[in-house]
């Protein structure tokens, strides 16, 4: 028998309390939306359906829902439903980014920033990923084909960043996912630049889609050090064709130059 004084301290099991299940339904949908299941702009399903998926009342549901608003995490629209919050990424879209789309250099700066993004998401990938992972991996790959007989650029840019994203997503680390998509903008921006300028030599392209094809064959095959080798390749040719391409233009230009001075 307890003593008044014994009595008097919590035990461990009196200490701990049992968490509300709306806590428990708002920590399930957080992590949805950490491990990009839910993306920005999204549409949750709708409260009946939801409650039914992860059967529990309405109630505590809509109270959870409303945890997540609170938080800024989704946004509610009169009659239309509740969407994950289009701004979650917004600390990274920041003039810098506009400015530094626009500087030559950071071309070559955000080929290295792939380097290390794209190579580590193709190793984990190929560690990590499960057969809905590939199945969304080879149609991303898919489309960048189908992009490339448009014969635009702007497209075929975002078709290979999103090919790029689906491996981020197979590797189910959450940092990279979202930091990858959080510089969407950059990232698409940068990869047409270069098409742009890697079209002066047409030929080129089919040794790219050839390295991208083997990207794809090591992550499928289950093969990290084989993917992240093959990443490598790819963006290492890639850099080298640019920094050809651009001393050939200096060269061009300072030809240029001194024609117009023999000119006056």
């Amino acid at each position: 028998m307890l003593t008044s004084k014994q009595s008097a301290v919590p035990s461990a099991t009196t200490s701990l309390r049992t968490p509300k299940l709306s806590d428990v339904i708002l920590a399930r949908l957080e992590a949805m939306i950490v491990e990009g299941s839910l993306q920005p702009g999204q549409k949750l399903l709708p409260e009946r359906e939801l409650a039914r998926q992860f059967e529990v009342s309405r109630p505590s549901l809509r109270e959870a829902i409303q945890k997540l608003e609170a938080k800024g995490l989704v946004t509610r629209k009169q009659g239309g439903g509740t969407f994950v919050a289009e701004n979650l990424l917004s600390g990274l879209a920041d003039p810098l980014f506009n400015l530094l789309s626009q500087h030559s250099e950071a071309q070559f700066d955000l080929l290295e920033f792939r380097y290390g993004i794209e190579g580590m998401s193709a190793y984990y990938a190929a560690m990590r990923g499960t057969e809905a992972d590939f199945a969304e991996i080879k149609l991303k790959h898919e489309n960048i084909g189908h992009a490339q007989i448009e014969n635009d650029y702007a497209a075929e840019a975002k078709a290979v960043f999103e090919f790029y994203l689906a491996v981020c997503a197979a590797s189910h680390n959450a940092v990279m996912l979202h930091l990858a998509r959080s510089m969407s903008p950059l990232l698409i921006e940068n990869i047409e630049q270069n098409l742009t300028i890697l079209a002066q030599r047409p030929v080129i392209f089919a040794k790219i889609a050839d390295y991208r094809t083997r990207l794809l064959e090591a992550i499928l095959s289950g093969q990290p050090e084989k993917a992240w080798a093959a990443s490598h390749r790819h963006l290492a040719y890639i850099e080298e064709v640019l920094l050809d391409l651009s001393q050939e233009q200096s060269r061009m230009e300072r030809s240029m130059r001194r024609m117009q001075r023999r000119e006056y």
